[in-house]
């Protein structure tokens, strides 16, 4: 009974994802039609909010928010889900989780932190927080030192 609840919610999560990802997209196409939008070659990716530095451990975010897998104990799970797809994330000691998102100018220390899923690392990026939802935009990353 208890993996089906976490089956549903996690059902629900990235069917709300879904929604929320057509309903930006149709948000775009319909500004884009308007004369005064900007065309897309004009747009930046630049960062609006300053550098920040988090430290957390890497989360698969879909067994985090389905069952609250994390840890050691769920490393290979969280690596294979990652590798397929499954979006990251970023549980600091305070109980926060930012969504991490990959930098459209450097792609490689979001790449690497997929090798990283489990290990408390140290990751520098803008961050910003939508509709109560929590994100980092990573342009580096490392593995956090021990302390």
């Amino acid at each position: 009974m208890k993996r089906i609840r976490s089956q549903i919610v996690l059902t629900i999560a990235l069917g709300a994802l879904v929604v929320a990802a057509a309903s930006a997209a149709t948000t775009t196409s319909n500004t884009a039609a308007k004369p005064s939008a900007k065309p897309a070659a004009m747009m930046s990716h630049e960062a609006t909010a300053p550098a920040k530095t988090l430290t957390g451990e890497v989360l698969d975010m879909g067994c985090y928010l389905g069952h609250e897998a994390h840890g050691a104990k769920h490393v290979a799970c969280g690596t294979k889900c990652v590798a397929g797809g499954m979006p990251m994330g970023l549980l600091t000691a305070d109980g926060s989780v930012y969504l991490i998102t990959m930098n459209h100018d450097n792609a490689d220390p979001y790449n690497q932190l997929k090798k990283m899923v489990g290990q408390t690392v140290t990751v520098t990026g803008a961050v910003s927080e939508r509709a109560g939802m929590k994100g980092i935009d990573v342009t580096a990353a490392k593995v956090a030192a021990k302390g």
